[in-house]
């Protein structure tokens, strides 16, 4: 089976998903104390607040079917 292309509208959506978890991460990092990914090095903690909540949506909108639209 061929790999099909990722449409346009999942890869917006893991941008915007990853962006928002970059700046959650950067405001973890700031503000509040980073406890929760304790076990990680300090400088693994951001990229994964950023890019797990990217590739979770991006796995999600990949295996959501498409919608057929009617041509009018």
């Amino acid at each position: 089976m061929a790999a099909a292309p990722t449409e346009a509208k999942v890869k917006a959506a893991s941008t915007a998903t990853f962006l928002a978890g970059l700046a959650i991460a950067v405001l973890n990092a700031v503000v509040a104390d980073s406890s929760l990914l304790g076990p990680l090095p300090v400088w693994l903690q951001a990229p994964v607040l950023a890019l797990v909540p990217a590739g979770l949506t991006w796995l999600a909108g990949y295996q959501a079917r498409h919608t057929p639209r009617s041509i009018v």
